[in-house]
This record gives structure tokens, sequence and C-alpha cells, in this order.
């Protein structure tokens, strides 16, 4: 019989192997937390490999992503689509096996990890999910929502700030199906962590209301298996478990230091790690006793048949459930969706509100959230200020599912748990902070692009038109930086209509997160046609035409009136000018080069107008265009003022205008 140790030194071979074939790579964590893996994947972890997308299968999580060669062992072990041959082309162009893990690469990889505290946090966002799905299609004798979200943690996502916002939100949410494993080896990158981290983890989680299991040994078998059952018992509290490890386990000369961290054996040590662990075989070889004993492949099919059958019953005596439960899983949008859109814009266009598009936006939401109840809201802290609340909102609570989150006041966090619940499936999370705080947010956007995942981001205060709260508070650079990160929509509306249409084109997207930007003070309602609304989707369009144009001005948001305003100007003194309002530049971006002529055509100059640093408007300008933005940081004074004292009027731009002619 093979022995567990056995099994879990494949795990530490293949890691050192991947790893000094590469000549790259990080072998310690992997073969330090070999034994734990062993425990939880091949007694605990209810999973497919012949079916990674199967939806009640258990999300892991390696949130110390650096040590990817575990996961990339224990997928292609367990009998995923990962071969011998991805595993040896380890961090190579083009792999399935890439340094750290990438969502959507290799099968079996949940989210992306390597950003330190963000995996934790995802994992969070994912068992929140669940017990808010649970909660919503779960019935008497018809569990259908019931798996365990797990996580692999160490030191360094315990250190970064985001595991606090993570963690303490998932006590307060009594997240019991969150499990997670704390590798405390005592070592980073730098060495031994007792010069910088000697937090008492033990009491930090306790303060959280987490149920913490201390001093495990984390090569001790017996040891595991009682603390993961400890853990699974209690349904009321998310679990830490503390496991006491060595890095780099098994490699006799190097283990328990920070050498093996993150650099290959050398081919010495890797020599006296096979003699150590008394495993002869050649680099990437596993024994076919040992591959037998770790294929999942029946055991996860047997659970996901047993799965179907319960999801049959539950068909036939919730038929609507069942049927709007997988239309959520598939990740469509009900079949009403676009005659319900339709609907409502040309609703809220009938209207003609002189508004906030702060206020636009929570008007978007009141009318499409009675047909997506996958929608998840949120706000950090300003749900009062973002608007973010509809009146079909129900907050989420330890006590009971809900739509709408209360994250508190963490940003990034938020975000990052946003991508989790997105990840998990089942939901469209969308979640608002003032747009400056968009900085505190920006690596978990950064993510959610990378990943081509679709939450939706929502900002509001998005300039100097936020007033007196002053220049901490107030926008400049954010929305270009916004727009620069690849795979990112971002909309910034100039009214109830585009607000309306950017809300519509971000729920419908599905390759990408987007992030609309939104004021705090009202902007006029601009009629159009029913051509000019359906070009609205396009990004950019022609809002007003002037005969025989001399120049072209390009607005977003708040600076469309002024633009039209300077139009005005400019045509009393017989020139004239095409304004084009630019809601999103991103998506104008990708239209046809025959349509982007239409808008801007070429040998006019251009003047562009928005209330932002002006270097990004260059793209559509040039050198020779003019940009009416704002390279310097804001004031406190009133909204009106700022804008007059930094030039934005219409004569500031209508005199822009004529240098460039």
């Amino acid at each position: 019989m093979v022995s567990r140790s056995d099994l879990a030194n494949a795990i530490r071979v293949l890691s050192m192997d991947a790893v000094q074939k590469a000549n790259s790579g990080h072998p310690g964590m992997p073969m330090g937390m070999a034994d734990i893996a062993e425990a939880l994947w091949r007694h605990h972890l209810k999973h497919s490999p012949a079916n990674p997308g199967w939806f009640d299968r258990d999300r892991f999580v390696l949130s110390n992503g650096h040590g990817s060669m575990l996961l990339y062992s224990l997928l292609h072990l367990s009998g995923y689509d990962l071969s011998i041959d991805d595993l040896k082309a380890f961090r190579q162009w083009h792999s399935k096996t890439p340094g750290h893990p990438e969502y959507r690469y290799a099968p079996g990889v949940e989210t992306t990890t390597g950003p330190l505290g963000q995996g934790i946090t995802n994992a969070v966002g994912m068992a929140l999910a669940e017990k808010v799905l649970a909660a919503e299609f779960n019935r008497d004798g018809h569990a259908i929502v019931d798996h365990h979200t797990w996580v692999f943690l160490g030191d360094g996502c315990l250190m970064e700030g985001i595991s606090h916002e993570a963690c303490s939100l998932a006590g307060t949410w009594g997240l019991g199906k969150l499990i997670a494993f704390y590798d405390d080896n005592g070592i980073s990158i730098d060495g031994d962590v007792e010069g910088w981290f000697t937090d008492d983890t033990v009491k930090r989680f306790e303060a959280y209301g987490w149920q913490v299991i201390p001093a495990i040994d984390g090569h001790d078998f017996a040891a595991l298996d009682t603390a993961i059952a400890a853990a699974k018992a209690d349904t009321a509290r998310p679990t830490l478990i503390c496991c006491r490890t060595k890095i780099g386990k098994g490699a006799p000369n190097k283990e328990g230091g920070h050498d093996v961290h993150g650099a290959p054996l050398g081919d010495a040590e890797i020599a006296a790690t096979r003699a150590h662990l008394n495993w002869p075989h050649a680099p990437f070889e596993i024994p076919a006793d040992i591959a037998s004993a770790w294929n999942a492949r029946e055991a996860g099919a047997a659970s996901e048949a047993a799965w179907t059958e319960r999801f049959a019953a539950y068909r036939a005596a919730f038929p609507a459930e069942a049927a709007e439960f997988e239309r959520r899983m598939r990740g469509e949008l009900p079949a009403n969706w676009a005659a319900h859109a339709a609907a409502a814009i040309e609703k809220i266009n009938a209207k003609g509100e002189t508004i906030a598009t702060r206020k636009a936006s929570q008007n978007a939401i009141e009318a499409f959230a009675p047909a997506l109840p996958e929608l998840l809201g949120g706000s950090a802290d300003l749900a009062s200020s973002n608007l973010t609340l509809w009146s079909g909102s129900k907050g989420v609570s330890r006590e009971q599912g809900g739509n709408y989150v209360y994250y508190g006041v963490r940003e990034f966090g938020m975000a990052a748990i946003m991508n989790g619940a997105t990840l998990h499936g089942g939901f469209k999370p969308y979640g608002a902070t003032f747009l400056m705080f968009s900085e505190y947010a920006r690596n978990a956007l950064r993510m959610a692009a990378l990943m081509k995942i679709n939450p939706i981001f929502v900002f509001t205060h998005d300039s100097i038109g936020l007033g007196e709260d002053g220049p901490t508070h107030q926008p400049v650079e954010q929305t270009a930086t916004l727009r620069l990160i690849p795979n990112m929509d971002t909309w910034r509306p100039a009214d109830t209509v585009e607000s309306a249409v950017a809300w519509q084109a971000a729920i419908e997207r599905q390759d990408g997160p987007s992030t609309l930007i939104f004021s705090r003070q009202n902007l006029p309602f601009l009629s159009r046609d029913a051509e000019q609304i359906a070009a609205i989707r396009r990004g950019g369009y022609v809002l007003r035409e002037a005969d025989k144009a001399r120049a072209v001005l390009i607005a977003t948001g708040s600076e469309v009136e002024l633009a039209l305003k300077a139009q005005a100007l400019l045509a009393e003194e017989g020139i004239a000018v095409r304004v084009v309002s630019m809601p999103s530049t991103n998506v104008f971006d990708r239209q046809d080069k025959a349509y982007i002529a239409s808008v801007l055509p070429a040998g006019l100059p251009r003047v562009a107008v928005e209330a932002g640093v002006s270097d990004f408007w260059r793209k559509y300008v040039g050198l020779e265009g003019g940009v009416v933005g704002l390279d310097h940081f804001g004031e406190s004074a009133p909204a009106k003022q700022l804008f007059e004292a930094f030039g934005f009027t219409a004569a500031n731009v209508a005199q822009t205008v004529k240098s460039v002619l």
C-alpha cells in the first residue's frame, strides 16, 4: 500500500523538478505544504477532475500563488487535463503552467493569484456567494448549493492589509464553509519573519470571529485530519488552521531556510532530496501505484453524479427555481432582458431629467434590477452618497442572504471580494466608492481585467465637481488611468440616458470588467434622436452636428454641457464646430475605422474637454490639437468657483478652439 508520505512526496519532487527545469520559481512552499495538500485533496476536497466547472464543487484557492507548482502538481496527479508535458513547460511561453496560477489557463485554477492577500479575499467572495446563493435557492430537503471554499495562505498574505479587510468581514458574515490553512513556516524572501512579522495571528483571527485551530504540525497527517474535521464541524464560523511547517521540507541541506523560498534547489540538492525521500525515480516520473492512488476522476464523477441526481429531484419539485438557477450558472441574461432594457431606456429618455449622474445611475439600477436577480450590489460605506441602493435592496448579514453588501470602509477588500463572487458564479456584483478611492482598490480592478471577468465597479464624485471636500477627494488622473487598464471598459456618461446605456453595456459585457464614473453635481438632460441613442453603445458619437464644421469638440461627463455652450458661442462668431460625446474611449477605440472616421474626420482640428489630466486626450487631438484639462490638483471651494478658476468655461473652450484653427 502506498504511504501518505510517498503521495505527498510526489508533489515535492514534481515541484522541485519543474522549478529546476525552468531555472526559475518557488520550490519551498510546495515542498512545505505537500502534506497539508495530501490531507485536503485526497480526503476532503469535493471536486470532479473530468468536469472542472461542475457547479457544486469545492473551491480551492492558492492565495500564496508563488507556490504554483503545488497546485499544478495536484491538478496533474488528481486527473485534470494537465499533462506531465504541461508541468515540464512550467513558466514557459504559452504554457498552461505560468509562474503564478492564472485563471483560464489550466483547468481547476479558480482564480489568478500571486499578488498576496487577494487570493484569500477572492475566497471570501466565493464563500459569500455560496452562502447567499444557498439562502436563495436551497429548500428543505434540497440542498443544491452546498460546498466549501478552501484556501492555502502564507505569512505574506497575512501581512498584506487586504487580508484584514476580508477576514474581518468573513467573521462578521459567519462564513462557516470557508476554511484556510496558514502555512506558518516563519520565512519570507528576506529571511526569518521575526524581524518584521510578530503578530499574534491566533488572537487576531479570534477577534475577527473565526474558529482558530492553532499549533498543528503541518507534517502530521493525523493531526491535519483531526483539524480539518473540526473545521468542517463548525458551520457558524470560518476556520483558520495554523500549520507549523518547514519550508522546502525534504531538501536535507536547505529545508527551513529562506534560500529555498524562491530559487531552484540545484542539481546537487535535488539529488540529495531524492535520496533523503527514498525517491529513486527519474525527474517527472510518477510510479503507477502513486499515480493511481492520486487519481480522483472516479470519485469525482461519483460525487457529481450524486449531485446531479439531487438536482433532478429539485427540478421536479421546484421547476421554476431550477430553471432560474441553471440560467444563472450559465451566466446568461434573462430571455426578456433586451426588451426590458430598451423599454427602461426609452422611459428614462422620455422623462428628460436634469440630475446628477450618480442619481441617474441609481435610477438605472432601479429600472434594471427587478429583471436581474443576479445583481449583488454594495458600497464601501458610501451607499447614501454613491446611490447604489434601490427599492428592492436587501442587506446580506450573518443571519440571512440578500442582494446588497455593506462592505464598510474597505475599498480594496470590496473589489477583490466582488471578483471572488463573480468567479464563483451565479452573481453579477457591482460595488461603489468615490472615484478618488479607486486608488485603494486598483490592484483588484487590474486583476478583474487580467482574468477577463465582469464585475461592475461604480465610482461617483468624479472630478473637482466634488467641491468643498478638496483635493484629497477630487480625482484628477484616475479616469485616465482606469482607461489605460487592458480589458477594462470605462464609462463617464453625460446625462441620464448615457448613464442608463452605460449600465446596460456593463451588465451585458462578458469579457471584462466595467468602471462606471458618475458626477456629484446635476447635469442637464441632452436631447437625442433614436440613432444617437443607439450610437451611445459605440462609445463616442456626434451629439451636435454643425454645417461645414471647422473643428471637433470632444467631451465626456459634465464637460459635454460645456462643449455645447462653447459651440453656441463659436456659432455666434460664424465658426461651426461639431460636438462629440465620448462616454467610453475604450469602446470607441474598438469600432471600425469607417465609424471612427465618421465621428472624427481626418483633417479637422480637434479640442478635447475633460476635468482631468490632459495628456490622455493627445491620442485623439494630437500635438497640434487643444485640450482643456486639469494637470494639477484641485482646491477646496464650491464646484462652480473651481470650474471657473481652472478654465472650465465656455469662453475658454471657445478660445481654445480658435487657437487651433
